[in-house]
């Protein structure tokens, strides 16, 4: 039985319609901005290759200019679903074109007198296709001459097949610019996405309300772009031309674009962008309409809220003054030279204020919550519509500049080795009483203070999953504290728990570890995904050496490995072994199969498809060393 959603209470009613106070509701000038320069709608929905749609633009037509808040929606996110909810090819300026929400990034098109430079691809290849025929159908077909990664997330480089092929890349016809070297962009590309994937992905339709329906008691937008797009097409190919140094050019297509590398700061490997020709300037995602994170809520490694302020303050001082136009892999541009400085200054001192303050408190003995609790950003920087998170959030990007500056104690000994929290649940209803925890629960309810009921329920839940009183009521309490947060993020993740702890655990919609994210995994990188599968306690006693012979392998280098398992640990190096009882030969897709799925090398090497030379039955050996991993584990119950 599938529960519908409740209606937000009066209290929060209430709450939001408080809430509108505290935001500059007045100043419309972000619909003139993301109206501007309009072209085209896209042409149809968005199909994958088996008919099914995947993206509908018409399903959020709901959220209207005209259409108040509803209770359920905090009215800042309203407003900027509002502004997100338009879609289709723009122009920014002569030469500059964005299609912006059909996916959750934007795709960018400068156009040179000799062909198109293509920033950033999206996060699908059926989003870029559809993308890049607007591109054909009403700007030009000139050919595409070069790619340009400006970071190393996935919807950035997904749809990078939708934009150009292959074998044109492998050519060298059409290069793939990106930061960092081609080595350290593809480890954080495919690393971040991939060796953590599942965990990522789990947590990420969390965040992102890809379990949610798309409704005001669902997911509105992702606030940062329209939605994450369940069931497409990712793709990848490694960049070819990196950017390791500030001040890099790079003639393409008859235009000069000059490079600010800045790394670890929204991505591991990122960069600034400046055409001067056309005085047009991207800072990527270190600066949008919105908050960005300091510490993802998907799970990634934690970002320096400093760096973000000081590649912001080193763009300014290098094209500051001459920049008339910033456009950005989300949300919609910014126009004028003082609107532009504007806004790089003001997001500048909102990470440099959030770091800063966060570590003046850290250092007066405040634990990361209690100085994400007592913190808030000077009115001048908070009124500010692209300020407010969106993305990110005040609340635990302070916390997370304690975790990146301090590491995960946070200073409390009684968090440092505390009981698991089934165990901890166990003893506290034991001590308590569960007829008690659940009239608490209740009493905070009945007066609005759903943080204190969802946490006391909590443990309630924990101790015994199985009931349904204490499920029922704690997703009553995390259900309103969806309807009030601002952050869509927030609001995902409350909503989605109340969802399963109403109607069990969701089948998942995606994940980033895609068939061709693994298959593009530098080899190295690929034996260490097969290591995180490695059940420790399983192999603590195995021995067992294999050599992989990669017989479409990029270079000689890579061609042969050595791969041993001992004292329960997967090790991989290039070469090969003299004493090796097993060599696999193959190419690298049939190789990924061996290597992941050792009960399919048999069925390989009958087809033809891989050689093994030596002892076979070492494959089921190692076969019966690694794990699965579920998709769908459970979030909100043990």
């Amino acid at each position: 039985m599938t529960h519908a959603p409740k209606p937000a209470t009066d209290v929060t009613a209430r709450v939001n319609k408080e809430a509108a106070s505290r935001y500059a509701m007045d100043d419309r000038q972000d619909f003139t901005d993301a109206d501007r320069g309009f072209v085209a709608p896209f042409p149809d929905k968005l199909y994958a290759a088996d008919g099914r749609v995947i993206f509908d633009a018409s399903r959020f037509d709901y959220i209207g200019d005209d259409v108040s808040a509803p209770d359920t929606v905090n009215p800042s996110l309203w407003r900027q679903s509002q502004l997100i909810r338009r879609g289709g090819l723009y122009q920014v300026v002569d030469g500059v074109y964005q299609v912006r929400n059909n996916d959750i990034a934007n795709l960018t098109v400068i156009e040179g007198d000799t062909g198109l430079v293509v920033v950033d691809c999206m996060a699908s290849v059926e989003a870029a296709t559809q993308s890049m025929a607007m591109i054909r159908e009403h700007v030009t077909d000139k050919p595409v001459a070069a790619v340009i990664y400006t970071h190393t997330h996935i919807d950035h480089y997904g749809g990078v097949t939708g934009v150009v092929s292959a074998e044109d890349v492998a050519s060298g016809r059409i290069p793939i610019i990106a930061p960092g070297t081609v080595a350290s962009f593809d480890k954080h590309a495919i690393g971040e996405n991939v060796i953590a994937g599942n965990a990522m992905s789990r947590r990420a339709s969390y965040a992102f309300g890809s379990l949610l329906d798309l409704s005001d008691t669902g997911c509105v937008t992702c606030g940062i772009g329209i939605c994450s797009v369940p069931g497409v097409t990712i793709s990848y190919l490694s960049p070819t031309d990196p950017i390791t140094e500030t001040g890099t050019k790079r003639d393409l297509a008859g235009l000069e674009f000059e490079f600010l590398y800045a790394p670890d700061t929204e991505a591991p490997e990122e960069m600034h962008i400046w055409i001067p020709q056309l005085k047009a300037l991207t800072c990527a995602e270190n600066a949008n309409h919105t908050l960005h994170n300091i510490q993802t809520l998907r799970g990634a490694r934690t970002r320096d809220a400093r760096n973000f302020a000081r590649y912001l303050d080193e763009t300014l001082q290098r094209w500051g003054d001459d920049a008339e136009v910033h456009y950005g892999p989300h949300t919609w541009p910014v126009w004028g030279n003082g609107e532009v400085t504007s806004f790089l200054e003001s997001q500048r001192d909102t990470y440099k204020f959030i770091h800063d303050q966060a570590l003046r408190l850290a250092n007066k003995g405040y634990t990361p919550l209690e100085a994400a609790e007592v913190l808030e950003l000077p009115e001048e920087l908070g009124r500010k519509w692209f300020n407010r998170g969106y993305h990110g959030t005040f609340h635990h990007d302070v916390r997370a500049v304690f975790t990146k500056e301090l590491g995960m104690w946070d200073g409390d000994p009684v968090s440092l080795h505390p009981h698991p929290p089934v165990e901890t649940a166990r003893r506290l209803v034991a001590l308590v009483g569960a007829d008690r925890i659940l009239a608490e629960g209740r009493r905070a309810i009945d007066e609005g203070d759903y943080r204190w009921a969802a946490q006391i329920l909590h443990a309630l839940v924990f101790a015994e999953p199985e009931n349904s009183a204490a499920r029922a009521l704690q997703a009553d309490a995390y259900e309103q504290m969806g309807y009030q947060a601002e952050g869509p993020q927030w609001r995902g993740i409350f909503l989605t728990a109340a969802k399963e702890l109403r109607d069990g655990v969701q089948a998942a919609t995606f994940t980033t570890a895609s068939p061709d994210s693994i298959l593009a995994m530098p080899i190295g990188i690929l034996f260490d995904y097969a290591a995180v599968h490695l059940i420790g306690d399983r192999a603590a006693h195995a021995d067992l050496r294999i050599d992989f012979r990669f017989t479409d392998a990029p270079s000689a280098a890579d061609e042969n490995w050595t791969m041993w398992v001992r004292r329960g640990v997967l090790n991989a190096r290039r070469g090969t072994s003299p004493d090796a009882p097993l060599t696999v030969s193959g190419p690298k897709a049939a190789l990924v199969g061996t290597l992941l799925k050792p009960a399919s090398a048999a069925q390989l090497a009958q087809a033809g498809k891989i050689t093994l030379d030596g002892d076979a039955t070492l494959l089921d050996t190692l076969g019966g060393l690694l794990d699965d991993f579920n998709p769908d584990f459970p979030v909100v119950t043990p």
